[in-house]
């Protein structure tokens, strides 16, 4: 359903950048629902942009798997089947393990994930759901960037946009204690910075694991993505 023509402020950042920053979390946290269209018309009307800038922005969401367009058709929220969340968790493994391996090798704990974990662990203290989503990201981000591979970053945004999606739409941090993926990540932190590649590749695959099963448990039960809003309880 569209709103108020501009109705949505967009920060002092680049204007594109903005306008995606702010779409891309609408969608992520259920503000924007599963199969729900967004059109051109609809974004430069919601946000006050030109038809052009509208254009751009859907199309890099659309390439990032945040939306998904069939011919003639407008774009609108994807919802991933069990089959394609199955896909999607052995793609992300396979970059994620070996950044981690890669990390744990050379001892290297970098700064952007330890900053990372501290701002989860404030924000599962506090059951706050969009920022454990956010720093979740930025953890997973973290591990993959800490390599310094231009390419295998490039990679990994091609899956990113969906990893995030399914993480918001399923609202995997309301089906776990708060301080269960605060203690899975340390595991992969302090394996990282002893050294234990094995240990390291492990406690990940743990990790992708548990956040797997809970997606395709509730995908099995028939249900649907998580709206924006809902609580720690609506399974």
């Amino acid at each position: 359903m569209s709103t108020p023509s501009s109705q949505f402020k967009l920060g002092p950042a680049s204007l594109t950048e903005a306008l995606f920053a702010s779409l891309r979390e609408r969608i992520i946290n259920g503000e924007i629902v599963p199969g729900e269209k967004v059109t051109e018309q609809r974004v430069a009307g919601e946000y006050g942009v030109a038809r052009p800038t509208a254009k751009a922005c859907l199309e890099r969401l659309t390439s990032l798997g945040l939306l998904r367009r069939t011919a003639h058709r407008s774009a609108s929220v994807p919802v991933l089947d069990a089959s394609e969340i199955e896909d999607l968790f052995f793609s992300r493994e396979t970059f994620e393990s070996a950044a981690t391996a890669h990390l744990a090798q050379a001892r290297n704990l970098t700064d952007d994930v330890a900053r990372a974990q501290a701002a989860m662990t404030q924000a599962a203290e506090r059951a706050d759901f969009r920022d454990q989503v956010q720093y979740d990201i930025d953890f997973h981000w973290a591990l993959v960037n800490g390599v310094a591979s231009d390419r295998l970053s490039r990679m990994y945004e091609i899956i990113a946009g969906e990893i995030h999606l399914t993480m918001g739409q399923y609202a995997a941090h309301r089906r776990t204690s708060p301080t269960t993926v605060v203690s899975e990540h340390d595991a992969i932190m302090t394996a990282i910075r002893d050294g234990d590649v094995d240990g390291a590749r492990a406690a990940l695959a743990t990790h992708l694991s548990r956040a797997r099963e809970r997606v395709l448990k509730q995908v099995a039960g028939g249900s649907t993505p998580a709206k924006s809003g809902a609580g720690p309880g609506d399974d």
